[in-house]
Order: C-alpha cells, then structure tokens, then sequence
C-alpha cells in the first residue's frame, strides 16, 4: 500500500492511493481525506486476497452524476475552457447522469452523440460537428479522470466512439481591396478602438481573445513587443509590433485610462452607478462596431476569426515556410497550417518564373 499527498494550485488537498500485489494488476484511488484512503486500502487489498475484489465492483458503485459532481472542481480554477466543458458535462449528466458507470457503453455514449447532431442551437441553427466533438471530448477528460485519479473506471468508453467528420476549415481571407475598405471603414468608425484592433488581428494573426483581453503589463513599449502568457495551447508567445500596428498601441498608450488593466476596457457601469476605484477587467464587446464596419465595406461571408486567416495568407504568399507561419501564429503543430500550402506554392512559382526569365530570356 503507497498513499500519496497531492495539492493542487488552489490549496484543496487529496490523497492518491495505490495497492500492489504480486501477481494482480496495480489497483488505484484518490480520496479527500487521508482516512478513507487507508481504508479503501485495507478492504481492496483483503478483498484481493480473498479472491473478492472485481475491477467492476467501483464502477457499480457510482453513477456519471457522481462522477462529474466530482471532476468539475477540479476544472473550474484550472482550464481556460472551463464555462464551456462544465456545460458540455451538464448536458452528458442530464441524459445519462442516473446509469452507473459501468453502465455507461459506447451505444449509449453514441446515441446521445447523435441526438446532439439532429438538434438545433439556442439560435435555431444546427448544432457543428465540432462542437458535437468538444461535447466528447469534454465527457473523455472526465472519464480519464475516473481511470487516472479514482480508480472508478478500467477504461474510457467515449475512445470507442466514433467522433463526427469535421468540415475542412474556412479558407476565407481578406483581398487587397477588401482589407483596403475594412480598415479605411474600421478607422472612420465610432468606436475608437476598432482601428487598432483590426489591424493588430491582421498585422500579427493574433486571436480575438487573446486581442481583447490584452493587459498593459504584456506590452513591452521600448521593445515594440507583446508577450502573451495565457494562450489556446498554453504556451508563451511573444508577438513583435510593426509599422501601423506598433504606432497605434503607442497612440492609445498615451490615452490609457486608469480604471483599467486592458488595453480595449469595455465602458463599464454609467459613471453615476460606478463605484469609486471600481477597477474594469472586461473587455469591450466589439460584435455590433465590427459587423457594422463589414456592411459598410460591402464586406460578405467574413468573420473576425479570419482576420487572422488572412495574416497567415499573406505570410504564406510573402514566402513564410510552413514552420515559419505555426511559430507566428502560435500552433504546435503544421496540421492547421497545411491550408496555406497553395498559396507558398504560388509564390514559389513567381520566384522560378522570375528567375527563368532573367536566366533565359
């Protein structure tokens, strides 16, 4: 019997313990409180010993609900994601939430799979097959929990399940005279700050969130740099400030208000219900300025995700090699950058027709 102290980044103390016996698979468990531990010990090694203990027996034990009352603390404080996968597993408990989770089988798993995809969003629209699998993968993490942490489960029934077919990714970016009219419209606009914000999108391929929620302490203005500490892969990234970009984050360096860390604060409460040194950490909603700036660009089919589209396009078409354009966008891998590909390709053709033509006439 091993019995070890864990803490999380919150403080919130948990005891992880292992029961090992010759000839028998290592059987695991984490608990609350270090007396349970030991107890769960003692009558799961005697039970093995007597031939009584049966992998199934935890399983039987506790329901999906059980589970996920169990898993979610554990992702509130620590996950980006965590709005969306609490309500990923709100769903999964509401359906499935009463079966034990030895009950719980890929039939079932996959049933529910596909009534998430015959359903319509609050929006009346149907619900992607790319949120169908976060819904997934949102019930995997906690099951992996189960198997890892309580020893409640031997396997994870959604790896069996055939997650749906995502369509390939929108290859929309913007044309010459179509960013032309966009910023020409963003500047002109009401809201001061949907200049700066487009062309910081466009100029280094930055995302929305990590745009809006951009605080004074990540801006180096003597090193024209930004450094992002919380990104979507977790990784820190340092993104440089260039031409127009650089000269409008120094404009509004000089206008910064004071009741704010973020760069883009929203208003906050009207100045008479505002609280004395009220500090605002939200960032201003920049839905309504910004559809409004593609109408009057005669702008169509354009999302503010595909800014950042259209900033890999032109690293792809200014001659960036695929490593290049993942380490400026920030992704591990060169998988989401293969669309692109086309556009290198194009460019190559340009620099051997240029050569052929001076070399051969």
């Amino acid at each position: 019997m091993n019995i070890q102290q864990r803490k999380t980044q919150d403080g919130k103390v948990s005891y992880r313990v292992q029961v090992r016996l010759k000839g028998y698979p290592p059987q695991t468990a984490t608990f609350d409180r270090k007396t349970d531990a030991k107890r769960w010990a003692q009558s799961t090694e005697s039970a093995i010993r007597d031939g009584r203990y049966f992998p199934t027996s935890e399983a039987r034990r506790h329901t999906l609900s059980e589970l996920i009352e169990r898993y979610l603390p554990r992702i509130r404080k620590q996950i980006k994601t965590s709005d969306a996968r609490e309500r990923h597993l709100t769903r999964w408990k509401s359906e499935l939430g009463y079966f034990t989770l030895a009950d719980i089988t890929p039939v079932l798993i996959a049933d529910i799979r596909d009534k998430l995809l015959d359903e319509k969003t609050k929006r009346g629209t149907p619900r992607s097959p790319a949120t169908v699998v976060r819904y997934l993968a949102s019930l995997s993490h906690a099951f992996t929990y189960a198997v890892k942490e309580c020893g409640w489960v031997e396997a994870n029934p959604v790896l069996r399940v055939s997650k749906p077919k995502e369509p390939r990714g929108r290859d929309r970016f913007l044309s010459n005279d179509e960013r032309g009219r966009l910023l020409a419209t963003c500047r002109e606009s009401s809201n001061p700050c949907l200049y700066p914000i487009v062309l910081l999108a466009l100029s280094t391929g930055m995302r929305q969130g990590e745009i809006m929620n951009l605080r004074w302490s990540d801006v180096d203005l003597q090193k024209d740099q930004i450094t992002l500490h919380e990104t979507k892969n977790d990784e820190k990234r340092v993104v440089p400030l260039i031409h127009g970009a650089r000269n409008e984050i120094h404009k509004l360096s000089e206008e910064k208000r004071l009741d704010s860390p973020l760069l883009f604060p929203s208003k906050g409460p009207r100045s008479g219900k505002r609280r004395q040194g009220t500090t605002i950490t939200k960032p201003m909603d920049l839905r309504f300025p910004f559809l409004k700036a593609l109408r009057t660009a005669e702008i169509e089919d354009f999302r503010f995700h595909d800014l950042r589209h259209s900033a890999a396009s032109e690293l792809a078409m200014n001659g960036a090699t695929p490593s290049e354009i993942a380490q400026v966008l920030g992704h591990k891998t060169f998988q989401m950058v293969k669309r692109y590909a086309h556009l290198s390709n194009e460019h190559t053709r340009k620099v051997l027709v240029s050569m052929n033509e001076k070399v051969f006439g």
